[in-house]
């Protein structure tokens, strides 16, 4: 569904270059989760613009990108790409606009894509997350932050994608509304057959979503594992044994044991 090779990725010009991808690889089969996983700043969501096509003019993009047979020029994409491929961004709040209603921010992009029927779909959409129809004409300061990324991942939905970006879905929201939000997106992958990217720095929320994963440090991949070897806790590479071991939370012993890597 996926096949990105030596992916390139360059901020700025002459002494202010940043060098935020190199020659980044991922193969993913229909229907899978896959997880991006490492730490701030290792090229993660950036990884996720690039296939989203969200980097024109702020970036030099390079490399090989197909998705469905289909491959990617530059950072233009087609309608028919924005059709089937949706993204879900980190901050609930920040990614809805604060003067439209529910109803409006789910109408445009089917809007935008000539669908029919906008109205039952926009109903049907506020269902399939767990919203009713009465959510339809509220503002997003008027809803909580679990039911803003709700409201996220139904118009990710509205245009019946086969593939949605997962930048951080959960990490803005309490751990009890985190579950909730990710069992949805579980059943909605089911029901609809979709193929996930997730970009986490949370191993355990990767672990429960993903079959497959590539750690990713200083923009490389370090290391690409079955997410069975994850929850053996049976990484080869020591940067991947070093970020699972601060994953499982605070140890003062281990932290002095660890390794500064360049």
């Amino acid at each position: 569904m996926i096949d990105i090779r030596n992916l390139d990725v360059v901020f700025g010009h002459g002494s202010g270059v940043h060098h935020a991808v190199r020659d980044f690889a991922m193969r993913i089969e229909p229907g899978q989760s896959y997880g991006l996983v490492g730490e701030s700043g290792s090229g993660k969501t950036t990884v996720l613009r690039a296939l989203a096509g969200l980097l024109d003019r702020v970036a030099h993009v390079s490399g090989e990108m197909t998705v469905a047979q289909e491959s990617l020029q530059g950072q233009h994409r087609s309608r028919d790409f924005r059709r089937r491929v949706q993204m879900v961004f980190q901050d609930p709040f920040g990614s809805l606009h604060p003067r439209h209603t529910v109803d409006t921010i789910l109408g445009e992009p089917a809007r935008v894509h000539r669908l029919d029927r906008i109205e039952d779909r926009v109903v049907q959409a506020l269902e399939e997350v767990g919203l009713d129809a009465s959510f339809r004409f509220r503002y997003p300061h008027q809803i909580s932050g679990g039911q803003r990324q709700r409201v996220s991942v139904a118009r990710a939905l509205i245009t019946e994608p086969e593939i949605v970006l997962l930048d951080e879905p959960t990490s803005a929201l309490d751990v009890s509304v985190q579950a909730e939000v990710l069992n949805l997106l579980m059943r909605l992958k089911r029901d609809h057959g979709l193929t996930y990217v997730l970009v986490s720095h949370n191993l355990a929320v990767v672990a429960h979503m993903c079959e497959a994963l590539s750690v990713m440090q200083n923009g490389s991949v370090v290391e690409t594992l079955g997410v069975q070897q994850l929850r053996d806790h049976s990484p080869q590479m020591p940067y991947t044994r070093q970020l699972l071991t601060a994953s499982l939370g605070y140890d003062r012993a281990a932290i002095d044991a660890f390794e500064e890597f360049a």
